[in-house]
Formats: structure tokens, C-alpha cells, sequence
């Protein structure tokens, strides 16, 4: 009933005004392109809305004001009064329409920003048209030029070449040449008479067409002139080109024109003398037939017959002499220069070093003296350390170099030679490159025989001698007895009023150590010794090993320049590069200067000890360098084991009257390698000797076991060990190997294995005398001689002697001895037997005779 009452009272939906119902566009759509860096751009969609403005008006009713009124009013501003969307109960706020406004400046911004891109491409693209343009014309004009040059060039030569043909054609006084001029001529009648045809037929053609019109067929263009270079280039004629009617009457050809000018230029050249090339030949010690005709620049053939008049018969491959290639030379007029091997040596050492240079370098002190005179023990003391504790037997075995700074600041650098006399090569080189030596002599056992040595190579190297009077903590030492026993080998001291300064010190208790310094850099000062440190880098070697994880380890004195890091130096046949510097204390260093000792990694082999070691530029002049200094070595060697063999070796050994005993030495160092090879030298005589097969530094290894087992020699190891497989191959082959650490006794187990190979001694043993009673005749044996033994015993089977008034008139052995009717093995004194010789009857009563034998005595080496 409610329901019925209030649905009356709703009123119809309807429009306020009269008009129809529609939906305005209120929002206008557009694209805009928007560009980002790097050439990209993106294209958005962009929303512009219209803007209603309503105002109130009569009554309070809001009225929309179109644009016009609200242009007049003044109404349009960025910032409308009320913004109305059209969508029904939706206002747009502030923030909203400043965003739309932002994005619309953008947009626009975006726009202006595309089209002036546009623009600026537009603008280059027609650049760029404009620039190839003008490239394809300037290209167009040069080359038309380069044809016309072409042309013209060619048009020269032409003209040239008929001018050269007409010559040639008058020189020629053969009816030949009038034959073919006249032919020339009748084809050239024919050409110009089809060329006035051409002309004439061609010619009504033009009257009728006109100077300006183009004829409906085009005539047959005459070929170009790049077709015909490009014939005449040519290397063959194709059929195509040899039926075209206009290349069957082609010119002559390029090729054929250079054949004709080559002709010319023979000709005019045989006309002319042959000047003779006078070239300077280098000429080596030896040389190749082939390489001396290649450097003279003549045939082979010819060199050989020079040879052959000089009475040489000579292969193109076979080596001749230096003097009769230089004849051969001479006789083609060459000059020679005479060059030799040994040249590669030149300037190895550097030049000569100006006195500008030169500052003041620490003294080089070599300490010599005899064997446990204390040697190292005072050096040990100079440098605070313990090395004598340390050395087989307390005997340096090695050279040590090492270097001290004294309480003053100045150095002194300190040479450590072994004083054994198998050291004596090594104490030579120490002498060698020393400035002063100092003469260690006990003050309890005075001059020793290696002090006598160590005197003589002083005085041979010509350097100052210092004796250090050493031991004088012992109550036996008598320093003025040492100085008394120099006198008389010709050193004189000062307080006898000579000039060799002597020094009282103990190396036990440090007592003179100062006072030897301070008379060593006196003395030093005295001798104003001066190196130049700016120069390549050049010493000796003073001992080389060779090291696991560290190759070969070589011990150089600097004596002048200043070694580096990184340089490639030569030392004897064995060259390398610097990669450590190591001083005398196991220090890393980058540089070394004069007189200066170092340890040096980098060698290829182990060099000599006293070996001249020199900086080079270069590694392939320290390859050529070594290759010829290795060359000449093996050239020695071989020359000296030759020379022994052949003149001395080869009969002895064939008589069995010299034997060898084959050794293999391997050390570690190569001083001591040295040091023993010497000794086993010295130990060899005519009838027994020490062949050294192979010498080296390092451990022994399966070659060396290997070269011992084939010759049936020994291995001797000298600070070293076999690796495993060594001394298994050694066990199973019966190979020899024996160790040692000194010296000494290497020289004594060689010199016995030496005197079991000398042939023993034979020597006379007296056995008993047996005077003759009585001669009998027996048929069958002959003369028996009736005796009494009067001294000692006869033996069956011993030497005997006859002797007739003491005179030996023979020698031989017993055939028989009887007592009585039986053999006896041997009577003796106060008996009477029976004797009779093998092979001689002259005996007569009263004879003697004498009983002896022969026994082996071994024989040893002095």
C-alpha cells in the first residue's frame, strides 16, 4: 500500500533543455617522435584535452562561455578558472593539468627537435651529393688526361720507331729493302684510296641530312686506342681478334719492338770496350772454389782453369788455401783483403780506457802459503767467519774470492788459494789477476816447498809480496828465523833493509789483523790502483760449479766496468746472460763494480777456472765468439792426442810395453776437475798411464757409467754422488765408482792402480856354487861333469853359469842332476852329484858352476 502511494510522486528522466543526447569529443589524439641519444628515436601517443570554461550567470545557473567570449573576456589563461571533464563526476586537479601542460611543451619540443634533425640530414645528404659529384668529374678529367698523355706518348714512339726503321732501311744496300718498301707503299695506296671511298659514300649521307642532323645508322667506329693497347699488350692473338677485320692488319708489337731495341743495344754495346769491375775480394784462411768465383763475380769454369795452369786440379766444391786463391785473385785484377778466424775475437775486450775515466778501486789481496799454514784461518778472521771448519780435512779445496770493509770505510777484496801442490794452476791464475800477494808463513815451520812455489809465481806474475808471519801465538814460533830463510830465495825485508814488508800475526787469537790491514792500503795507495766503472764489464773467472735448481754457478772478479743484470757476456768457450748477481755473502745485488767478486747464474756450460770473462752487445756475437774459440779447442785436443798416438802410443801398445788405465773424473767445481787431471798428468810415465776419458763438473750419470764400462775404466767422484739409475747400472755392469772428498787420496788409490800395471822386476837370486872334479863320456847323454857343491844349494831346473877363470863363457839351465845313479831335486853343500848341461858339452875339469834363479819383484811409481 506504501508502494503504491510513493511510485507516483517519481519523476521522469529527462533532459533539462530540449536538444539531443550526445557525448562531446573532449580529447584530441595525436603522434609525436621522440629522439634519444645514439640514433634512436620512439614514436608516443599524446592526449590534448579541451578546456570548458563555465561561468554564472543570471539566477545563479552556470553557463558554458565558448572560446571566442572567452577570448574576449579574457578568460583564456594556462591556468582555467574550473576544468570539467566530460566523463560525469570527474574534475581535473591542479597536478594533473600542470603534467598534461608539461607534456604538450615537450611534445612540441620533441617535434621542433626531429625536423631540425631532418633538416641537417637533408642539408649533409645533399653535401654529399654535391662532393661525389665533383670527385666523379675530377676523376673523369684525369683520366682523359692520362689517355692523352698515353696517346701522345705512344704517338712518340711510333714516330721514333719509324724514324729508327727508316734509318735502318738506308744502312741496308739489299734489293730486299727496296722489295718491301715498295710493298709498304702499295698498302699504303690501298688504305688511303678505301678512306677516300669511305668519305665519298659517306659525304651525299651528310649533304642530305644536314651539318646537324645524326644519321638514322651510325658508321662502323674506328677502334679505340685502348683496344689497341690492350692488343698490343697482349701476350697471345685469339681467334676472335685474328678474323675482326681490323686487327688483321695490326701493327707491329710491343714485344717484337723490344726485341729490335735490345738488338740495337747488343750491337752498340759490342762496339764499345768492355770496362773491367776491379772489386775487393774478402778472402779467409779457407775458401770454396765456388764461393771465391761467386765473390769475384766470375764463372766457375774460368777459376778452374787459372787453377789448372798453375798446376792445381780443383772441383767447383773443393777447399783451397788462402795464398793460392789470392794468386787466382790477383790474376783477375781484383784486390784482396786477408781476413782470419781470430778476427771474430776483435774488440771482444773493448778499447783502452782514457785516464779521465779512471777512480780509485779497492786493492785485490791473494793469500798464498803452504799447505795448514793458516791460511784461511786468517782470512776467516779478517772476515769474521768460519770456513776453514768446513773444508774436507780442514784443506781449502777451492778458490774463494770475498770482500771486507775495514773499520776506515775502504775495501779489500781477498783471494783464497788452495796451498796443496796439486793446486798449482789455480794458485798461478790467483797470482794472475792480483795486485798484491800476501805470503802466509808459520811462524813455527818457516819456508815449506809450497811456499817456494807460491814465491816463484808471486815474482812471475810481477806483483808485491807481503809475508804474514802466522802462528805466533804458539811458544815455538821464531819470527826472526822465517825472516832470515827469505833471504834465500831473494826476498829481502825491511828490517834487513830490504823492501818486503812482513806482518806478525795470529789468526787464533786476532793479534796484527789491523796492522795487515792498514800495510795492505798503504801499500795500495803506493800502486795508485785505478778501473773505470763506465765501461762494458770484463774479469776472470775464478772458480765455476755446477749446481742443481741453479745451473752452472761461476765466481767472476770484475776488474774493470761494471757487471750488470741482463748482460750477455763471453767467458772462454762459454757464453750467457746475467740473471743474478750474488756477493760473497749470498746478498742479492743489481750491479758490480772494479774489483768486485760475484756469484753469477746465468751461464750456458761450466767455464774454465782463470778463464777471461767480457761483456758483448749481443747474443749472436757471444754465439760467434764461443763457436770459435769451442773450434780452435777441439782442433788443439785433437791435434795433441793425435801427435801422441801416432808417434809414441801406437808401437808400445802393440808390444804390450804401454798400458792405460781409463778414468772418468766428475767433480763439483770445476777447479778441483782441474786439479786432479793435473795430478793424474803427472803420475803417468812411458810404460803406464792415466787415460782421462771424460772430465766434467756435476754428478755422475748413466753416460758416464756407460763410457767407463766400454773402455774397462773407473769413475772417480770428487764431492759428487751417482744418481740411482747410475749406480744401478754400474752394479749390474761392474763399473768402478769410487768417492772422495780429498785430494790426496785420489792421487795415492790412482798411483797404486798404476803400479799394479807396471811390468815387474826381475831380480837374481844366488843359490850355491859347484866346482867341476872330474868330466865323464857317456854314450847316450854325453859329457857329465863329476861335482862337489862348495857353497849354498844346486837346484834341478835352475839358471846356471860356467865360468872358466872367472869369466862367464855360458849361461843356461841344468838337464840333468844326479846323486849317484837317481835324480835329485837339489843337492846341497859338502855333496857330491852329477850335472850336465841342456845344449852345450865345452866343459873342462876345474870349471865353476854357478846355480841361480829368477824371481818377480812388483814395482811401484816414484
Amino acid at each position: 500500500m506504501s508502494n503504491e502511494t510513493e511510485a507516483p510522486t517519481r519523476k521522469p528522466l529527462k533532459l533539462s533543455s530540449p536538444g539531443k543526447l550526445e557525448l562531446k569529443k573532449t580529447v584530441d589524439g595525436g603522434q609525436v617522435r621522440q629522439s634519444f641519444p645514439h640514433g634512436r628515436t620512439k614514436t608516443v601517443t599524446v592526449e590534448l584535452k579541451k578546456k570548458r570554461t563555465y561561468t554564472q550567470g543570471a539566477g545563479g545557473k552556470m553557463t558554458e562561455v565558448p572560446h571566442e567570449a572567452e577570448a574576449k573576456l579574457g578568460l583564456s589563461t594556462p591556468a582555467p578558472v574550473v576544468e570539467v571533464d566530460d566523463r560525469p563526476h570527474h574534475t581535473l586537479t591542479e597536478h594533473e593539468r600542470v603534467a598534461r601542460t608539461k607534456a604538450l611543451e615537450q611534445a612540441r619540443r620533441d617535434e621542433d627537435v626531429r625536423k631540425q634533425f631532418e633538416e641537417e640530414e637533408a642539408k649533409r645528404a645533399a653535401e654529399r651529393t654535391e662532393r661525389e659529384k665533383a670527385e666523379l668529374d675530377k676523376r673523369r678529367r684525369e683520366e682523359e688526361e692520362r689517355k692523352a698523355a698515353e696517346e701522345a706518348t705512344k704517338v712518340q714512339r711510333e714516330t721514333q720507331a719509324q724514324a729508327a726503321a727508316v734509318t735502318a732501311a738506308r744502312a741496308e744496300k739489299t734489293t730486299d729493302a727496296a722489295g718491301h718498301a715498295h710493298v709498304g707503299k702499295m698498302h699504303l695506296n690501298k688504305a688511303i684510296a678505301k678512306q677516300g671511298a669511305e668519305e665519298a659514300e659517306d659525304a651525299p649521307r651528310r649533304r642530305v641530312a644536314g651539318p646537324g642532323h645524326r644519321p638514322a645508322v651510325a658508321p662502323k667506329p674506328a677502334p679505340s686506342r685502348a683496344r689497341e693497347d690492350q692488343r698490343r699488350r697482349g701476350a697471345k692473338l685469339t681467334v676472335v681478334q685474328a678474323l675482326d677485320s681490323e686487327t688483321s692488319e695490326r701493327m707491329r708489337s710491343v714485344a717484337a719492338f723490344r726485341r729490335r731495341t735490345e738488338k740495337e743495344k747488343r750491337a752498340l754495346m759490342q762496339d764499345q770496350p768492355q770496362l773491367k769491375i776491379v772489386r775487393e775480394v774478402t778472402l779467409p784462411e779457407a775458401i770454396t772454389v765456388q764461393e771465391l768465383a761467386n765473390r769475384m763475380a766470375e764463372r766457375g769454369g774460368d777459376v778452374i782453369k787459372s787453377l789448372m795452369k798453375m798446376g792445381v786440379m780443383a772441383t767447383i766444391n773443393q777447399t783451397i788455401d788462402a795464398d793460392t786463391a789470392e794468386l787466382i785473385i790477383s790474376e783477375f785484377g781484383h784486390r784482396v783483403r786477408r781476413v782470419s778466424a781470430a778476427d771474430v775475437e776483435v774488440g771482444v775486450e773493448g778499447e783502452e780506457d782514457s785516464p779521465e775515466h779512471m777512480v780509485s778501486r779497492p786493492p785485490v789481496i791473494t793469500i798464498m802459503g803452504h799447505v795448514d799454514h793458516g791460511k784461511t784461518s786468517l782470512l776467516d778472521a779478517i772476515r769474521q767467519t768460519d770456513v776453514a771448519a768446513h773444508e774436507a780435512g780442514g784443506i781449502t779445496q777451492h778458490i774463494g774470492a770475498y770482500q771486507v770493509t775495514v773499520p776506515s770505510g775502504k775495501k779489500i777484496t781477498f783471494i783464497d788459494t788452495p796451498g796443496h801442490a796439486a793446486f798449482t794452476e789455480m794458485r798461478a791464475r790467483g797470482a794472475n789477476v792480483t795486485d798484491i800477494v800476501v805470503l802466509v808463513v808459520a811462524g813455527d815451520d818457516g819456508i815449506m816447498p809450497q811456499t817456494v812455489e807460491a814465491i816463484r809465481h808471486a815474482k812471475a806474475a810481477n806483483v808485491p809480496i807481503l809475508v804474514a808471519i802466522n802462528k805466533m801465538d804458539k811458544p815455538d814460533a821464531n819470527a826472526q828465523r822465517v825472516r832470515q830463510e827469505l833471504l834465500n830465495h831473494e826476498l829481502v825485508v825491511e828490517e834487513m833493509g830490504g823492501d818486503v814488508l812482513t806482518v806478525e800475526v795470529s789468526a787464533k787469537t786476532r793479534m796484527g789483523l789491523e796492522k795487515l790491514e792498514e800495510t795492505l792500503l798503504l801499500q795500495a795507495e803506493v800502486l795508485d790502483l785505478k778501473a773505470n766503472p763506465d765501461r762494458a764489464a770484463q774479469g776472470a773467472v775464478i772458480e765455476a760449479k755446477l749446481e742443481r735448481g741453479r745451473g752452472t754457478v761461476a765466481t767472476l772478479l770484475v776488474q774493470k766496468g761494471t757487471l750488470h743484470v741482463g748482460d750477455i757476456f763471453v767467458a772462454g768457450t762459454e757464453w750467457g746472460r746475467v740473471r743474478a748477481l750474488l756477493d760473497d755473502r749470498g746478498n742479492t745485488i743489481d750491479a758490480a763494480g772494479p774489483a768486485m767478486p760475484v756469484e753469477v747464474l746465468g751461464l750456458q756450460g761450466t767455464p774454465q777456472a782463470g778463464d777471461v770473462f767480457s761483456v758483448v752487445e749481443s747474443e749472436a756475437r757471444a754465439r760467434e765468439v764461443t763457436e770459435f774459440r769451442q773450434h780452435t779447442l777441439r782442433q788443439k785436443t785433437a791435434a795433441a792426442g793425435a801427435r801422441g798416438t801416432l808417434e809414441e802410443m801406437f808401437s808400445k801398445i802393440a808390444t804390450g810395453e804401454a798400458r792405460e788405465l781409463p778414468v772418468v773424473i766428475k767433480a763439483d767445481v770445476q777447479g778441483s776437475v782441474e786439479a786432479i787431471v793435473n795430478s793424474l798428468k803427472n803420475l803417468s810415465t812411458d810404460e803406464v798411464a792415466a787415460k782421462i776419458l771424460h772430465s766434467g763438473v756435476g754428478g755422475i750419470n748413466e753416460a758416464d757409467v756407460t763410457l767407463a764400462r766400454a773402455s774397462g775404466g773407473m769413475i772417480i767422484g770428487f764431492n759428487v754422488r751417482a744418481n740411482p739409475q747410475a749406480r744401478e747400472m754400474a752394479k749390474r755392469d761392474q763399473v768402478d765408482i769410487r768417492y772422495y772428498s780429498i785430494i790426496y787420496n785420489v792421487v795415492d788409490d790412482v798411483k797404486a792402480a798404476l803400479s799394479g800395471m807396471l811390468a815387474p822386476t826381475l831380480r837374481e837370486q844366488f843359490l850355491g856354487n859347484a866346482e867341476i872334479r872330474e868330466v865323464f863320456q857317456i854314450t847316450k847323454s854325453g859329457k857329465v861333469a863329476g861335482c862337489m857343491v862348495t857353497e849354498g844349494t844346486v837346484k834341478r831346473g835352475a839358471k846356471v853359469r860356467l865360468l872358466r877363470d872367472n869369466v862367464v863363457i855360458h849361461e843356461g839351465s841344468l838337464k840333468t842332476l844326479k846323486r849317484f845313479k837317481d835324480e835329485v831335486r837339489e843337492v846341497k853343500e859338502g855333496f857330491e852329484c852329477g850335472m850336465a848341461f841342456e845344449n852345450y858339452e865345452n866343459i873342462q875339469k876345474g870349471d865353476i858352476i854357478e846355480c841361480f834363479e829368477m824371481e818377480e819383484v812388483a814395482r811401484a811409481l816414484a
